[in-house]
């Protein structure tokens, strides 16, 4: 089963530091439009982000320009007419190339959260022609999660924006999973399965992610025919503007999943049924995996496939995740291999150029069933070079340095960052510095690219553009002068209380060493209790420093969208940890039974701070409850699916799932939310305490937990409607609680 297609696969040893065999291509993996098609793509993009101004730049895709290692290229040069030559061996590459000119040279920024496109006229000089070209084939985008925490409720005004970000950026190799519930129906009708059937197993919008793994089904839904009538539409455009700018697209393929239903069409047919996944009971969990060796398996995997083409084309690049946090039946190396090679066998029966695309976060979640002949009985399933594995959380608990380089298979070094689309600063930038120079110097190493996995988006701007400008460089950036020029960028002007607070930040919450579940543990958005983790990786005197930093900037920005965004954030995670100080007086207060101090604390907490809170994020768009279930209501096509998506909307954000099976996990910080689900909470939880000490019970985590579980329900339930537009002004807002709160941290606070 080891061996290498030829043609396929081609191998080339880097010189220098380097040291092994480096997969450097997968030669039939590149752009399918001709250079022509994505010049034009570049040029609307161009007009899409700056219009008139597009015009002043000469922009041609020629693949020439990649030279005999096929890797992406670009150059930039000053013409004639005042005019920037912008030349890439791709569009992306192309685009790149503009990005890279608009940030060096004409200090411009482009982020989730705002722009600043204040280009110079005239354009710059590019004295003298400058070229780059990146050291990775790929440079990879999403997780399959992030269809579910982000995309969820885009239309194609948002995606077209998303794509050009992507583009842009530099990233090559984006997830493309939009639509292909509209293709299964297809498939499970023809196998004999009915509609109804079909809407029992579907999920609802926001839990499609995990209904595509097989964690879960039914939950949510059912899905209507207009929303997947929707969804098909939409990915016809999606795929259709990537591979128009020289994207290479990663389409779906089947992972051996079943609906229930199917065994009543084919009793014979050889299942497992899973356990249930994650504190969901057999009702919407307890997953059937088809036997590898069932005949059913192709037949499956073969219509599906055909069909998904046969609608979308393909870029040859599939994904499928099996044991997605489930654990197999069976350890033995020879089933793994047999169940791989059989989802192998599916994608390459109908496509001879298939290639498998496999997240490697099943090796990080349950490290003790995946121990080496595990993983390599699973990566062998299929030839050499036929899997890329996404070392998915590389930037934390890389998988590639005890797999001896995934045994063969090449890989994606990939920065996962953030968890459920939560909102927090944090990041590793040391690590995402270095780690994939590190990881293309290990010994025969097989890494083919960089990526970026983040199960949600729209938060924490710089980490991001930070790893995307990595996956463009053959050495670490020198991080002082970096985020100093981020500033510069990201505001339009130099200001050096913004570039000190950005320091500060970059050392302290965008430098945590610590592993993933210290990520976002603030009390603010757990369901309270008397024995909750409050430790942070960073120094809190720190963040109080940015914040007050962040603060004296205001004045020079009050019209900067991106400022305005980044004094909301800053101020708001210096809130929540005012959240955990004021809860650790309770909680020391209620030890103490200091009646009288719970009751300030938690007063002051209740009916002061988290108002205040919540105001300062509905200033702000991106910060609003509204926005989101606006997007989600405006998807229906009926009454009765606006108040299903609603519900779904709210229900992901807070319980996840019917009795809290994920309770807290994709919680964010938005105006609406604070105050009528986290505001509510405290206040119960208040008022237990108090109760407690007044009769001189002890207070019960399990009485508390029924009783707030009705107010959680309340909020999913109501109805109420939410804003999407902002109230009130940001500075003002931040200033009013700067002035509040900061003095109390005062001692805190030491000058740099």
């Amino acid at each position: 089963m080891q061996v290498m297609v030829m043609g396929m696969v081609m191998l080339s040893c880097l010189g220098g530091s380097l040291s092994g065999k480096v997969f450097q291509t997968l030669s039939h993996l590149k752009p399918q439009y001709s250079g022509i098609a994505q010049t034009f793509a570049v040029q609307d993009l161009l007009h899409r982000l700056i219009g008139d101004r597009a015009d002043d730049f000469v922009v041609t895709v020629d693949s020439d320009l990649a030279g005999s290692d096929g890797l992406d290229t670009y150059r930039l040069s000053s013409v004639a007419g005042g005019k920037v030559a912008i030349v890439g061996s791709t569009g992306v590459a192309a685009a790149t190339g503009c990005y890279s000119y608009l940030k060096k040279y004409c200090g411009c920024h482009i982020s989730w959260s705002g722009v600043q496109l204040r280009v110079p006229s005239p354009l710059p000089v590019v004295a003298s022609p400058v070229t780059v070209k990146t050291p990775n084939r790929f440079r990879y985008y999403q997780n399959v999660c992030t269809s579910s925490y982000s995309f969820v409720w885009w239309d194609w005004a948002r995606w077209e924006k998303e794509i050009d970000w992507m583009a842009l950026n530099g990233i090559n190799m984006p997830l493309a999973f939009t639509g292909q519930e509209a293709i299964w129906q297809k498939v499970y009708l023809s196998l004999g399965l009915n509609q109804s059937e079909i809407n029992d197993f579907f999920t609802g919008p926001a839990f499609l992610a995990w209904g595509r793994m097989g964690n879960i089904h039914t939950w949510g839904g059912p899905l209507s025919s207009t929303w997947m009538y929707k969804q098909y539409s939409l990915q016809l455009k999606i795929v259709e503007r990537m591979r128009s700018l020289g994207m290479i697209t990663v389409l779906p393929a089947f992972a051996g999943h079943i609906p229930s239903s199917l065994l009543r069409v084919f009793p014979k047919a050889n299942v497992t049924r899973l356990g249930g996944w994650s504190n969901f009971n057999c009702t919407y969990s307890c997953s059937y995996v088809l036997d590898p060796e069932d005949p059913l398996f192709q037949r499956i995997g073969g219509l599906f496939l055909s069909e998904l083409i046969q609608e979308f084309g393909t870029d040859h690049v599939y994904n499928a995740d099996t044991f997605n946090e489930m654990q197999p039946t069976c350890s033995e190396p020879s089933y793994l291999s047999a169940v791989s090679n059989a989802i192998f066998k599916s994608m390459d029966n109908v496509d001879p150029g298939a290639i498998w695309m496999l997240q490697g976060w099943l090796f990080i979640n349950n490290p003790s069933f995946w121990r080496p002949p595990q993983i390599k009985a699973l990566l062998h399933g299929a030839p050499i070079g036929r899997i890329i594995v996404l070392d998915l959380f590389a930037e934390t608990i890389p998988i590639y340095q005890n797999t001896e380089s995934f045994y063969g298979q090449p890989f994606i070094w990939c920065m996962l960052h953030n968890f459920g689309g939560s909102h927090g600063l944090f990041g590793k930038v040391e690590s995402v510095n270095n780690g994939p120079f590190v990881a293309l110097s290990f010994k025969n190493s097989t890494m083919i690219g960089t990526g970026i996995t983040p199960e949600g988006i729209e938060q924490n701007d710089m980490i991001y553009e930070l790893m995307n400008e990595i996956g463009w460089k053959s050495k670490p950036l020198n991080l002082t002068e970096w985020i100093s020029d981020y500033s510069d960028r990201r505001y339009g002007q130099k200001q050096p209380y913004a570039q000190a607070a950005w320091q500060l930040l970059l050392s302290s919450v965008y430098n945590c060493t610590r592993d993933w579940k210290d990520h976002n543990h603030s009390p603010l958005v757990r369901r309270p209790s008397l024995n909750m983790n409050t430790d942070i990786c960073y120094n809190e005197i720190d963040l109080y420093a940015a914040w007050k930093l962040m603060h004296l900037a205001a004045p020079y920005f009050e019209n900067s969208s991106t400022f305005l965004y980044d004094l909301v954030d800053v101020t708001r995670e210096a809130m929540q940890m005012l959240v955990t100080e004021y809860y650790q007086e309770i909680r020391t207060a209620y030890r103490n039974e200091d009646l009288e101090r719970v009751m300030t604390a938690g007063g002051l907490l209740v009916y002061d701070l988290l108002p205040e809170l919540d105001s300062l994020l509905s200033s702000q768009p991106q910060f609003l409850l509204g926005r989101w279930l606006e997007s989600a209501r405006k998807m229906a096509s009926t009454k009765a699916e606006a108040i299903l998506y609603d519900m779904n909307g709210r229900n992901q954000i807070t319980l996840w799932g019917p009795t809290g099976n994920i309770l807290d996990y994709a919680n964010k910080q938005l105006g609406g939310l604070i105050q009528d689900y986290y505001k509510e909470r405290w206040s119960l939880f208040l008022w237990y305490l108090v109760e407690s000490l007044n009769t001189e019970v002890p207070f019960q985590q399990s009485k508390f937990d029924q009783a707030v579980f009705s107010v959680e329900k309340e909020f999913i339930y109501n109805g109420k409607t939410y804003s999407s537009t902002p109230t009130g002004g940001t500075i003002k807002i931040a200033r009013n609680i700067f002035i509040k709160y900061f003095p109390k941290r005062q001692k805190l606070y030491r000058p740099r």
